[in-house]
């Protein structure tokens, strides 16, 4: 039974048993006495973890482009212009909360990754105590939270699964800076809250609360915003007793007071990227390897169907139920983007799991009596366990990412985790702020820009940026082996770029052209060359 609709007589039952486990319930409370400290203890060390994660920041993924982003507005906060290019562009990735990391950074002097930092461990705050907001408004059985936090980190599936806004502890060593850590966290408390002000019937104010953290969602993290109200809907829709007239009104106006500031917002049109394409291309991946990367979901699944016959308006089976069908559909119309609602689908199975566990163990689910409801519990308690272990066996790698391998036990040394990037401090460190670089290297392009310089193309798709297709050719043709040294300095031109920053023996200026001075080496055989010839790259394109 929920946390929030218990009924009186289950209240005053459990107060004549004093909550006691007679003779029948002594398994499942030799499970909550040791269950307890390992939960603590569980997640005592993943704590520990994850604040060492803070500290080195690993990065293999879009860090660049947060860093990027944080040095556009903190040069400029009024009008930063595109992240990644030298163009005056509106970005979606300009949201309240990297622009307050910006105003911070300016006020303080700290650096870009320092910031970062800060803003990773806000992520982590935030995404922690959101599960357990939520997870209260379900059930209050000890352990319940902390079993909730495990399961939403461990179970996925026996194969990685690492992506923005998906909060696995493997994705989330990577991703605990970007501002889809902060929107999921937040979500989770958009979705507590409402359904606390729906139970207790706040006046308008608590609305209209509730519906500007949801418009902060959807300008923090859009697609986390998409699945905040997802989420928002189901628990309108589960909400016991059913809502009134003046309880619709409420939600209706915090709703409009949402929408109003997501219009309202000046640093880029909202209402452009409801039909943006670009986008479906990179997401393809989310559709790949699904039964490897959510198998561990099962037990969760099996949750959510007992919730469900319990009760056809469950909002967490509504919320998966909406979630997979969004899911589904864009698999099969080939709008892969609408996979990101994939937390809509996780989350509640994860959470639903930890639910009925914890209240299984706690022994006050309706018909939960006799010999069979008892192995049952066990069998539940067994099962999650064993998932647990399998889903932390899996991420196991993740450890590589604040300790050296080598200091590993050797079982865990060969444990599987995405391969970190290499830095360029070194070619940024000779490049200024502001100025631009041609590279067509993979990682180049999407690190350099967190430093202050820019690239020719951008290293991700942009609805914003017009020219984008014309930058990706310009870029392709000046290392084609059959592109005229003219040619190369005339797109140099073009696009102002100072800087060439290209592997040995890849086509381009030899490096004996006149045009090329080396400045500086770096690994993997990339050399960074400054553009000297007096007439090449005279100015960028940002137009202003």
């Amino acid at each position: 039974m929920d946390g929030l609709e218990r009924l009186p007589a289950e209240r005053a039952q459990e107060a004549r048993s004093g909550g006691a486990a007679g003779p029948r319930e002594a398994l499942p409370a030799a499970y909550g006495r040791l269950g307890r400290p390992v939960l603590s203890g569980a997640l005592l060390l993943l704590a520990v973890l994850l604040l060492f994660v803070v500290v080195r920041l690993p990065w293999s993924g879009d860090l660049g482009m947060h860093a990027a982003v944080l040095e556009r507005l903190r040069a400029d906060p009024l009008h930063p212009g595109n992240p990644l290019v030298d163009r005056d562009t509106p970005s979606p990735y300009y949201s309240p909360w990297t622009l307050f990391q910006a105003l911070a950074a300016r006020a303080t002097g700290w650096g870009t990754f320092r910031v970062l930092r800060v803003a990773g461990l806000a992520g982590l705050l935030l995404l922690g105590t959101g599960v357990a907001a939520f997870v209260r408004t379900f059930s209050r059985a000890r352990g319940a939270v902390a079993l909730a936090l495990l399961c939403v980190l461990f179970l996925y599936g026996v194969r990685l699964f690492a992506w923005s806004g998906v909060p696995a502890l493997t994705s989330l060593a990577l991703t605990v800076a970007y501002p889809s850590t902060f929107a999921l966290g937040l979500c989770l408390h958009v979705w507590a809250l409402l359904r606390r002000a729906l139970a207790g019937r706040w006046a308008l104010r608590g609305f209209l609360g509730t519906g500007a953290l949801l418009a902060l969602v959807l300008l923090v993290h859009q697609f986390t915003g998409a699945v905040a109200v997802l989420g928002s809907v189901a628990v309108l829709l589960g909400a016991r007793p059913v809502p009134d007239r003046a309880l619709w009104w409420r939600t209706g106006a915090a709703a409009l007071l949402a929408g109003t500031v997501v219009l309202c917002w000046p640093y880029y049109p909202f209402t452009a990227l409801l039909g943006g394409g670009g986008l479906d291309l990179i997401h393809r991946p989310l559709y790949a390897h699904l039964p490897q990367r959510l198998c561990l979901l099962v037990p969760g699944a099996a949750a959510l169907v007992a919730r469900w016959r319990r009760d056809r308006r469950d909002p967490l089976a509504l919320l998966c139920a909406g979630g997979a069908l969004v899911f589904a559909a864009g698999g099969l119309s080939g709008h892969y983007a609408w996979g990101r609602v994939l937390p809509a689908v996780v989350l509640p199975a994860q959470i639903a799991l930890a639910v009925e566990v914890a209240e299984a163990v706690r022994g006050r689910r309706d018909g939960m009596q006799g010999e069979g409801a008892r192995r049952g519990r066990g069998a539940a308690v067994a099962v999650t366990a064993v998932a647990l272990l399998a889903g932390a066996w899996t991420q196991a790698g993740v450890l590589s990412y604040v300790v050296h391998r080598e200091a590993l036990p050797p079982p865990l040394r060969q444990a599987r985790a995405p391969a970190l990037w290499p830095g360029f401090r070194w070619a940024a460190a000779r490049v200024p702020k502001g100025q631009t670089v041609m590279t067509d290297d993979y990682v180049a392009l999407r690190a350099l820009p967190a430093y202050g310089p820019y690239t020719v193309a951008p290293a991700y798709p942009d609805l914003f940026l017009p020219d984008e297709a014309r930058r990706r050719e310009a870029t392709r043709r000046y290392y084609a082996p059959d592109t005229t040294r003219a040619e190369r300095l005339a797109i140099l031109e073009e696009y102002g770029a100072r800087w060439v920053l290209q592997k040995s023996g890849r086509p381009g200026l030899p490096a004996d052209d006149p045009a090329l001075r080396r400045a500086a080496r770096g690994p993997s055989g990339l050399t960074l060359w400054e553009v000297v010839r007096p007439d090449c790259c005279s100015g960028g394109r940002r137009g202003r």
